[in-house]
């Protein structure tokens, strides 16, 4: 697992065709992979809102409290993992309007895989700087995104056209369900999650 995750870095066509071999029972061992990797932004961004905080111009830093930034980063660390398996489960859902060879399994798995670079990048929160984070979130989400172009036609068994509108409607579904999270989150801020800084 850990040789295909940086495959995926260094030799992603040939790391796709190997993951397409994968049957149902092999692909469950990567499921795990947001459940494991989403702690590294989870840890980062408590570690960085506490500790270290971030400015705005000549201001002092800004953190937030312990007990705040806990809550909040245990509802980011489940609430990434759920959307990742949702996007997942549409995958699979959709498999079937474009002649893929799917199962929910391999659907949340290949989604699972494709979120690698994002979930990797969130490290950056050790260090909350609005300029270097915003980059490596870019960088990040196109490798993603470029990511799924490439392995959607090779682990689905679809021609390279219509896997290239296959991966364009889950990113569509990716978008809205990032677009329904953020609305969560206001609903959660209202329900007492809201960030409490520190004097």
């Amino acid at each position: 697992m850990i040789a295909k995750i940086s495959g995926l870095f260094f030799s992603p066509n040939r790391t796709w065709q190997s993951i397409a071999e994968l049957s149902d029972q092999q692909l469950r061992l990567y499921l795990f992979v947001p459940v494991i990797l989403g702690l590294i932004p989870a840890y980062a961004w408590y570690y960085g809102t506490t500790q270290v905080g971030w400015t705005i111009g000549d201001s002092d830093s800004i953190r937030l409290t312990q007990d705040s930034a806990l809550a909040i980063s245990i509802a980011f660390y489940i609430t990434q993992i759920l959307a990742i398996w949702l996007i997942g489960y549409f995958v699979h859902w959709m498999s079937t309007t474009y002649g893929a060879q799917s199962s929910p399994t391999k659907g949340m798995a290949l989604v699972g895989i494709t979120s690698i670079p994002i979930l990797l990048a969130g490290a950056v929160g050790f260090y909350p700087n609005f300029a270097i984070d915003l980059l490596v979130a870019i960088a990040a989400v196109s490798y993603s995104v470029y990511l799924l172009y490439l392995g959607i036609p090779i682990a689905m068994h679809v021609p390279p056209e219509r896997g290239f509108l296959y991966a364009s409607a889950m990113v569509g579904v990716a978008l809205v369900i990032v677009i329904c999270v953020m609305g969560g989150s206001l609903v959660l801020w209202s329900l007492g999650l809201e960030p409490v800084f520190t004097d």
